[in-house]
């Protein structure tokens, strides 16, 4: 049978994959169909709500265990014939004696201890009803809410400095009709499929089988969904969130804000929301670790004869002193103008490279001090080089 629900197609997983595939591939799918990046497109919420659920279940050992063994998840255990598909359908084996099989398959004999272990039948129905959930009743448990994933982009300036951001965002939260329990007013009453034992009976050829009451979900009990969350006691809305981004912050770093997922089952804890970082590019300065880097051009005479010229940082100007006779590409140091590093308790240092520009011959003025200067110094700058091949 075709599982309910297909949590590894609804992930684009094969069977097998690992955590960390199963969180990339939630965290893609999760970004890619948010409500938040796709207002007003109901198809892409109800997506998003089928990538949530199928995490929930591949993410957690157990669950995953279950889905893989029998193609689905249910807290109540397996799911039994004629029951319900949902939470709430477990069987048993009551009623039943199994010896009748080895009886009948083996004429001229009775059953043996060793067919059923050393309680006989009764032993070998007691396993077969701990495996399937037996007579247990199906009740709710709190459940953690799940985390949620953003993706936020800022610019180079606020990733130095730091910055203080409010984010809306679409989250759970705990339903204020029902205070989270999923059903309204009026208490509840006795369940009358099962007269409040939870279970039912149902026969299939020569076997009996109790199943979970499909009416009250093996509780015993009807109860009053509340009609604001039908019944989940959580229910989707918009929640605008500050988000403190420090000083320094590199692309890919995630920020951690507890407490702000969706909200849990039954009074259990939120989730917690967390945030990926994505800094633009500067069009001047480039980031290495904790250092800055940056190209600042020279004119010939300036790196001939040396000078002092000012210089952009990220805490504004700096005045460079350019030796002479200073090189393209030669590199200069200013200790201390990088990023500041929280952690370490230190700050990196601000790395400037020298590009030298050569002047525009367009004036014949211009050319012949330049044939001048060539007359000056006629040596071979490739003389080196020539001698090294």
């Amino acid at each position: 049978m075709k599982p309910k629900h297909e949590y590894y197609d609804t992930l684009g997983l094969k069977r097998g994959a690992s955590e960390d595939e199963v969180r990339k591939a939630y965290r893609r799918l999760a970004r890619k169909h948010h409500p938040d990046l796709n207002p007003g497109d109901k198809a892409a919420e109800d997506r998003f709500k089928e990538v949530q659920e199928a995490y929930d279940v591949l993410s957690d050992a157990k669950k995953r265990q279950m889905y893989d063994q029998f193609g689905f998840y249910s807290e109540s255990g397996f799911p039994g014939a004629g029951g319900p598909q949902g939470p709430g359908a477990g069987f048993g084996f009551g009623g039943f004696d199994f010896s009748d099989i080895f009886t009948n398959a083996n004429p001229g004999r009775g059953p043996r201890p060793e067919d059923f272990g050393q309680e006989g039948g009764s032993k070998f129905s007691d396993i077969f009803s701990q495996f399937f959930g037996g007579n247990r009743r199906t009740q709710r448990e709190p459940e953690k809410g799940a985390d949620l994933e953003y993706t936020l982009s800022i610019d180079f300036w606020r990733s130095m400095k730091g910055t203080q951001v409010k984010l809306n965002i679409a989250r759970q939260e705990q339903c204020a009709a029902c205070r989270g329990s999923g059903q309204s007013g009026g208490g509840n009453i006795l369940c009358p499929g099962c007269n409040g034992s939870g279970t039912v009976s149902q026969q299939a050829g020569a076997m009996r089988f109790n199943l979970s009451c499909p009416r009250c979900e093996g509780t015993g009990r009807l109860r009053n969904v509340c009609h604001n969350c039908h019944g989940d006691g959580r229910v989707t809305s918009q929640e605008a969130v500050d988000v403190r981004i420090p000083a320094g912050v590199h692309s890919g770093d995630r920020l951690r804000v507890a407490g702000k997922g969706n909200a849990g089952t039954l009074g259990a804890p939120s989730g917690d929301l967390y945030i990926t970082l994505r800094v633009e590019p500067h069009p001047f300065f480039e980031r290495e670790g904790d250092d800055i880097k940056i190209q600042i051009p020279v004119t010939v005479w300036e790196a001939a004869l040396g000078t002092k010229i000012e210089v952009p940082t990220i805490d504004g100007r700096a005045l460079l002193k350019i030796p002479q006779g200073t090189q393209n590409g030669q590199r200069f140091r200013l200790r201390e103008r990088g990023v500041n590093n929280a952690r370490k308790d230190k700050r990196g240092d601000q790395i400037i490279e020298v590009v030298v520009q050569a002047p525009k011959a367009q004036d014949e003025r211009t050319r012949e001090i330049l044939r001048e200067l060539a007359q000056l110094h006629d040596e071979d700058p490739r003389a080196e080089m020539w001698a090294k091949i």
